[in-house]
């Protein structure tokens, strides 16, 4: 089926037609376009194979719907998710675009403090999801500890050796990052908060997209955010006086970050195996 084709499909769906769509870039998972109604409004749709990502788009709803619950920060709103033949897609409103408000900083990090402050009795998630192309467990545990070793780091670290990486964990290792994981409580973290994963939106202010989201350590959203840089050091000062850091934060950061760099290292390969291995011997 012609792409223009599947459009007026998704269009005719959700009782509107296309005047105009065009590309926008969307990165290596999925096709993204924006469309604009007979009507002059306009709408984004994101589209990919859902034999290859079963459930992809309705963990991605439920993870923007559960950002969006708190009001605290803006998220596209989800119109829809479906398929049609072998396509999946995500219906999002569109968010306009201007330069950075002077207060841009500042507001991000009280907005991203206030998400973090949306708790809940035990970690992870209704459902898994994704982070990327890769699957994100979500089983409730606990413990800060117990869930970063079994819903984050271990399913990279057997999916690496899978892959024919070779990762020298001593006996002591998830011994020793568990007594150094804070026991906070769970927080709602957007879960893959790197630079590509937020929008300028028309009001010139923070708007979170493409999320991998859990109730988590909130630790590993400010962790992510410091991996490939991007933020002002505006946004964790701030971030700080709203919602203070447990001392040592600096210390633990690798720590955060290694599960980022697990996700990398099974999705592009050996250029990211020297950080892991860096990570894990400072933590063994």
């Amino acid at each position: 089926m012609s792409v223009a084709k599947l459009l007026d499909q998704i269009a005719e769906r959700n009782n509107f037609g296309i005047k105009a769509y065009s590309r926008l870039t969307g990165g290596d998972i999925n096709d993204v376009f924006l469309l604009t109604s007979k009507e002059g409004k306009k709408s984004v749709v994101k589209l990919n194979d859902a034999d290859k990502y079963p459930g992809m788009f309705e963990a991605e709803k439920a993870g923007l719907e559960q950002l969006a619950r708190p009001g605290v920060i803006d998220i596209p709103e989800v119109l829809a998710v479906g398929n049609i033949e072998n396509t999946a897609y995500l219906l999002l409103e569109y968010k306009g675009s201007a330069p950075k408000a002077p207060d841009f900083a500042e507001k991000f990090g009280m907005q991203l403090a206030a998400l973090h402050k949306t708790t809940s009795e035990e970690f992870g998630f209704p459902e898994d999801n994704y982070i990327g192309s890769l699957p994100q467990y979500n089983k409730s545990s606990k413990s800060a500890a117990d869930f970063y070793i079994s819903q984050r780091l271990e399913p990279q670290l057997n999916k690496a050796k899978d892959r024919g990486y070779s990762l020298q964990l001593s006996e002591y290792f998830f011994k020793n990052i568990s007594e150094i994981i804070p026991e906070e409580p769970p927080a709602l973290i957007h879960g893959d908060l790197w630079n590509g994963n937020y929008l300028v939106n028309e009001k010139g202010l923070p708007c979170l997209i493409d999320p991998a989201t859990a109730y988590a350590p909130r630790e590993m959203d400010l962790a992510m955010m410091k991996l490939f840089g991007g933020f002002e050091e505006e946004v964790f000062t701030v971030y700080n006086d709203y919602f203070p850091i447990v001392p040592g934060l600096e210390k633990r950061i690798p720590l955060w970050q290694l599960y980022y760099l697990l996700v990398h290292l099974n999705l592009f390969g050996t250029g990211y195996l020297a950080s892991v291995s860096n990570i894990i011997k400072k933590y063994s």
